[in-house]
């Protein structure tokens, strides 16, 4: 498991954030790539991340959890980075995506934020 992996997402949750993701892509607003997901963090836009298990080297992402606890942004994984870099609407892989707008989809954001806080309290 990578260093800044703090717990372990369910294949649902998985296919909940992919789909979000998409989703978000074509009615609302996302920021890709792990330098944009920490600015829009920062400047507290984000709704939530979703973060790549498998990225090279692992300090990339190192931060991100740390800076989303402290921002109270929500924040979930995905084993794949280029299934997230494909669900974003990318032909490569992306280490991380942060949704700024849901767009039309905003009960499902508030499904997967549920979904996770229950994950972060087992763990």
């Amino acid at each position: 498991m990578a260093i800044y992996v703090r717990f372990q997402t369910p294949k649902e949750v998985q296919d909940l954030a992919y789909d979000l993701v998409e989703k978000a892509r074509d009615s609302g607003k996302i920021s890709k790539g792990a330098n944009e997901a920490t600015k829009q963090v920062e400047r507290g836009q984000a709704k939530l991340v979703v973060m790549a298990e498998d990225v090279t080297p692992e300090e990339v992402l190192a931060h991100m959890p740390i800076l989303c606890e402290e921002k109270n942004t929500p924040y979930a994984y995905v084993p794949s980075k280029e299934e997230l870099g494909s669900s974003a609407g990318l032909h490569v892989g992306t280490a991380a995506v942060a949704i700024i707008n849901p767009g039309k989809d905003k009960a499902s954001i508030e499904n997967i934020v549920k979904k996770i806080d229950a994950l972060k309290k087992q763990g």
